[in-house]
């Protein structure tokens, strides 16, 4: 393949994937579609933007490498545009650079990097662009965030230098593209209420409410200064059952936590005993056995789940008494 730069040159189909903010993408749409209808009838390139109820969006553009190029030029003026439309109404003097950030295949990012730096050093001198790879790879996935920053041009010319690196190394193996997370809402219980917080605001969660209600109602733990109805032969609170859950590899971590820190949370909230099974070789799964009562249980499963960056998580029941 031949690897010229030139305008024009290059000219296979490429998709190049970015990273970007809901105000960032918001700017990209414009009114009613118009700016990204403009940008994809103007380039030639295909614009897709994920599904956004994410802090972060994926916006994928597939072409032949100059339509690409058009594009990136258009994102890159219109980021322009809002930063020295956002200066008028600022007393800040100096402008900050547009900032773009790729999503590439941690496969890729040797070749990106060159040899003890050399590459990323060379595309930054002769582009004038700032480009940062970064050092770890995005939640769950094979890729890593590049960021480029500087004047417009100055990242088309960038843009120009990576693609081609990208298409003399392709990536290796499997890549697992990066899904941004939909915002989870964090969750407070607060005088047997349950709340999500959204914004600034508390905001009373009625299902959770009743959820984390029959947790309390039904842990093992007699509240102070109570005692527990003495009926011969009944055990005041009801059977202990077992759910088991299969997660992928790949999400254990988010469900674990740095430390441990989100699975005690979990364990914590629902009252519910939670056992994570070691890895099995050759296995692309682990086991996560919940005990307690079924509402411990649901809460337990609510949270999990709700830690999870994949809504299909499935589980079997095995009730035991």
């Amino acid at each position: 393949m031949e690897s010229k730069v030139s305008e024009g040159g290059l000219n296979v189909t490429l998709t190049i994937r970015l990273l970007m903010h809901g105000k960032e993408v918001g700017s990209i749409i414009g009114k009613k579609g118009e700016t990204v209808k403009k940008m994809r009838e103007e380039s030639g390139a295909r614009i897709n933007i994920s599904e956004g109820n994410c802090p972060e969006r994926i916006v994928t553009i597939t072409g032949p490498t100059d339509a690409i190029f058009k594009a990136f030029a258009m994102i890159a003026y219109k980021f322009e545009e809002d930063i020295t439309n956002s200066m008028s109404n600022s007393t800040a003097t100096s402008k900050p650079p547009v900032t773009l950030r790729l999503v590439v295949p941690a496969s890729q990012c040797g070749s990106l990097i060159g040899k003890g730096g050399s590459k990323i050093k060379e595309i930054r001198e002769s582009t004038g662009a700032q480009v940062q790879v970064a050092g770890d790879m995005l939640p769950n996935s094979t890729e890593r965030a590049v960021t480029i920053s500087g004047t417009p041009d100055a990242i088309i010319q960038c843009v120009k230098q990576i693609c081609v690196v990208m298409l003399e190394s392709p990536p290796k193996g499997a890549t697992i593209p990066y899904r941004p997370k939909p915002a989870s809402t964090p969750v407070i219980f607060a005088g047997g209420q349950a709340y999500t917080i959204q914004g600034q605001y508390a905001i009373p969660h009625p299902d959770l409410t009743k959820l984390h209600q029959l947790a309390m109602q039904q842990t093992p733990f007699t509240p102070l200064g109570q005692t527990t109805p003495a009926f011969p032969g009944l055990d005041a609170s009801p059977p202990a059952s077992t759910h088991e859950l299969t997660i992928p590899n790949d999400l254990i971590g988010c469900i674990i936590g740095r430390q441990g820190t989100k699975i005690n949370e979990i364990r914590q909230m629902s009252g519910a005993q939670i056992k994570i099974a070691n890895a099995t070789e050759g296995s692309s799964e682990r086991q996560i056995t919940i005990t307690g009562t079924p509402a411990n249980i649901s809460l337990a499963q609510y949270l999990i789940n709700a830690s999870s960056p994949d809504p299909d998580l499935h589980g079997k029941n095995t009730f035991t008494a």
